[in-house]
């Protein structure tokens, strides 16, 4: 496989220096933390250092996975690093983590928007998670593909492809996948492991959330509601939301659906879902976010009210668009 010149330079930079920090955006899903791992693992297969740093602690379900216990949890960056290499980031600020941009700054990232805000680059929209970028840095640097590495990048594969259902999927996506596999990835246990490790406040909250969903009047868009009050009274947390998102598309005929969760007040963080072409990525960028054509999200302020009724617009042109084949 042919790769990039960007790529090259970062493994000429990963190779002279020693010590890294490496850090992803907040609220950390599964591409973020499996990508940090394995480049982590790997890393120090090389005899280098790698110190983990995010803003918030790893979901629930991935708490489980060897390394996540070594992820440091903290605002700001402590101590002195050659290098900070960042994962899943369209700009630095999107860490949460302060004084990373003290350090020599590897910008690593698939998501369109990206800001180029490194002193090295390496941009893929065609990688379907972080994780096959990763895959490819390890190949790249000549660190054998182990199996606690492995099990990383599978693990960033699936949860950003949502268990293989998004349209980002590529051959790439399953030569890679079934080189994890050969190194010793057992799929099941993974998915097990991210998929059916549920608490019962978990399961609770899914029911009041899924319980309080509002259709549009076509019944293509599914709206789903979260606040501080719900998340207690059912005895969860915002963590355990993770997933949720997705079970209203398992309905044949909803198309779209957007989730908004209280931040503070009025301020809501709302992350989008659709299903084959519609781009609701083009949707969250209109809001000042970004993702991918089926996953995305932005901040916003405002009522809720006004706000589910401005989104519903917004992902009915989108589909519109995608059903007379036009751009959103």
């Amino acid at each position: 496989m042919t790769h990039s010149p960007e790529m090259h330079q970062i493994v000429e930079a990963i190779r002279q220096r020693r010590r890294f920090v490496l850090s992803s955006h907040a609220r950390p899903d599964g591409d973020s933390i499996g990508s940090q791992l394995a480049l982590a693992y790997a890393l120090r297969r090389l005899g280098k250092e790698a110190v983990m740093v995010n803003k918030d602690r790893a979901p629930g379900p991935l708490l489980q996975f060897p390394g996540v216990a070594d992820i440091i949890v903290a605002d700001a960056v402590q101590g002195e690093f050659d290098a900070a290499i960042i994962m899943e980031c369209g700009d630095l600020g999107r860490t949460g983590v302060a004084c990373l941009d003290r350090s020599f700054v590897i910008n690593i990232d698939h998501h369109p928007g990206n800001t180029e805000y490194g002193q090295l680059n390496w941009f893929d929209a065609s990688a379907a998670a972080c994780g096959e970028m990763v895959f490819d840095l390890v190949e790249a640097l000549g660190v054998p593909l182990t199996a606690e590495i492995a099990t990383h990048v599978y693990l960033a594969i699936l949860t950003d492809t949502g268990s293989f259902h998004y349209s980002n999927i590529t051959p790439r996506t399953f030569e890679i996948s079934k080189r994890c596999i050969e190194a010793g990835v057992d799929p099941v246990l993974v998915a097990r492991n991210v998929y059916d490790s549920n608490n019962m406040g978990r399961l609770k909250l899914f029911g009041a959330v899924l319980s309080a969903m509002q259709l549009d009047d076509t019944g293509r868009i599914a709206v789903v509601y979260l606040d501080h009050k719900m998340a207690r009274d059912a005895g969860g947390t915002y963590e355990d939301t993770e997933g949720l998102i997705n079970l209203p598309l398992t309905v044949k005929e909803i198309q779209a659906v957007v989730f908004f969760k209280q931040s503070e007040g009025d301020e809501y963080r709302v992350s989008m879902r659709s299903k084959g072409n519609i781009d609701i990525g083009a949707v969250a960028k209109q809001f000042g976010g970004g993702g991918h054509k089926n996953a995305a999200g932005c901040t916003v302020v405002g009522g809720i009210d006004t706000l589910q009724r401005t989104f519903i617009d917004r992902m009915t042109v989108a589909i519109d668009a995608q059903s007379a084949g036009t751009p959103a």
